[in-house]
């Protein structure tokens, strides 16, 4: 089955049409007027349902048949032959066989479960409790929802305060590790140990990168891969980590919890800018707290208690 990264009036439209439903059947399924059911379809990729009717369209989804599946992808890549907004289990290797969406921001996470995994360019054996990670990067359109939800002062090179839409789909930079740890609370997550980041790239079996020990530039956004700017966070399937996390390598440094000196904390993953070896998940990289570059983004963790809904 398909999964919906994050819906909006261009999926809800194709899961309409796919299932063969009119506005008020839909509307009467999800439990809502048809009106909003107008209103997302007319917003198109700018619509953002919330999160209760996010959940709804999820399960909609779910009880599908595969025939309104493949109908479903096959609307959304008539103007886009790679749906950014989907991802298929079948074809992303997930070792904890999980994806759920976070109760707060909605974003897709996969669940990486406790135990030891190899740590280090020693493959020293380290234990980490069960956490969640997202599975992309924190993208421009997740932190433009934060800025405007809490007035938070938007990237710098963001014309006009608003983010250009050809980049929605990609990491957010700019953002200082003070940034990030902001969007971080407010999204009810933290952001990542440098051990979970770690894990969460390499799985349990030491590997060199996420999808293992070739060195292939290919499977990510790196130098010598030649684009010379940020990708959209879903592009490199194939270079997934074995529990089906995305650009743990390449297109953005991700800031991490761990700190080195007063002021200063863990990078992790490499960037557009950086020659593969800079990727290798073990490598160490660090940068003061409030330092903004543009290729430097982050992602977010939680523990099993923040992935419960918290009563408003």
């Amino acid at each position: 089955m398909p999964l919906v990264t994050q819906w909006t009036g261009r999926e809800v439209k194709a899961l309409r049409e796919a299932a063969r439903m009119s506005l008020m059947d839909l509307a009467e399924k999800l439990g809502v007027s048809d009106r909003i059911i107008s209103k997302w379809e007319r917003g198109g990729s700018e619509s953002i349902p919330r999160m209760v009717n996010q959940a709804a369209l999820d399960t909609l989804l779910a009880e599908a048949g595969p025939d309104v599946h493949g109908r479903f992808i096959g609307l959304l890549s008539v103007n886009d032959p790679v749906p950014r907004q989907l991802i298929d289990p079948a074809e992303t290797p997930v070792m904890s066989g999980q994806y759920v969406k976070h109760p707060r921001d909605g974003k897709l996470m996969a669940r990486i479960p406790e135990g030891i995994y190899l740590a280090g360019e020693t493959d020293e054996p380290v234990w980490v409790d069960e956490f969640h990670i997202d599975t992309f990067p924190t993208t421009n359109a997740d932190y433009a929802r934060f800025c405007t939800a809490v007035g938070h002062r938007t990237p710098r090179h963001w014309e006009g305060g608003r983010c250009p839409r050809r980049l929605y789909d990609h990491p957010v930079v700019e953002v200082s590790w003070k940034d990030a740890s902001a969007y971080a609370e407010w999204a009810g997550k933290s952001l990542p140990t440098a051990e979970q980041w770690e894990k969460a790239a390499r799985g349990t079996t030491g590997t060199i990168y996420p999808w293992g020990d070739q060195r292939t530039a290919a499977k990510c956004n790196v130098r010598e891969t030649g684009i010379e700017g940020t990708t959209p966070v879903s592009r490199y399937h194939s270079g997934v980590s074995p529990y089906g996390v995305y650009d743990l390598v390449g297109n953005v440094w991700e800031w991490c919890s761990t700190p080195t000196q007063p002021g200063r904390y863990e990078l992790k993953g490499s960037a557009f800018t950086s020659p593969l070896f800079r990727g290798v998940p073990s490598a160490f990289n660090d940068a003061d707290d409030f330092m903004q570059d543009d290729d430097t983004g982050f992602r977010c963790v939680a523990s099993p208690e923040q992935m419960t809904p918290q009563d408003s």
